[in-house]
């Protein structure tokens, strides 16, 4: 902010927000299920439940980095990521480019390291709060898999 000469303040418009990139993988099993996993207490949203992943970082694919919070969250080494859909998502404390990643196949025994819970879940899902970001998720399967009915 500024004044001028004549004493009129000049506000200067706020700098757009810069999106942070995050690597979400969509877990399926033989089943058809997809896990979900709650936020551990203290994050923002804590105790909803949404899809894995977290942030790339500087120098990361999206697969690596999603290999790399999958391991660190869950235990878990994965094998391919099918990059599937990017959605913005502007949140009150950021603007998240969610970068989704259908991934079939995995080894390893899950391990909550963060003190996170999760579910394997079918259409409509059973755990509630569901985070923003994970509804149009739950939209996308219920296209490709023919669900009528609500999603969550």
């Amino acid at each position: 902010m500024s004044v001028d000469a004549r004493g009129a303040v000049d506000v200067e418009p706020p700098e757009p927000r810069r999106p942070v990139d995050v690597a979400v993988g969509v877990l399926i099993d033989g089943q058809g299920r997809f896990l979900l996993t709650s936020r551990p207490a203290g994050r923002v949203y804590a105790g909803y439940w949404e899809f894995p992943g977290g942030k790339v970082e500087p120098g990361e694919s999206i697969e690596q980095a999603l290999r790399r919070e999958l391991h660190e969250e869950l235990g878990i080494t994965i094998a391919a990521a099918q990059p599937w859909q990017v959605e913005l998502m502007d949140y009150p404390h950021a603007l998240v480019r969610l970068h989704f990643c259908k991934v079939y196949a995995w080894q390893g025994d899950f391990e909550m390291r963060e003190g996170q819970a999760m579910a394997w879940q079918q259409l409509p899902v059973q755990v509630a709060p569901v985070l923003p970001g994970t509804l149009p998720v739950l939209k996308w399967f219920a296209a490709e898999r023919g669900h009528l009915g609500p999603t969550h």
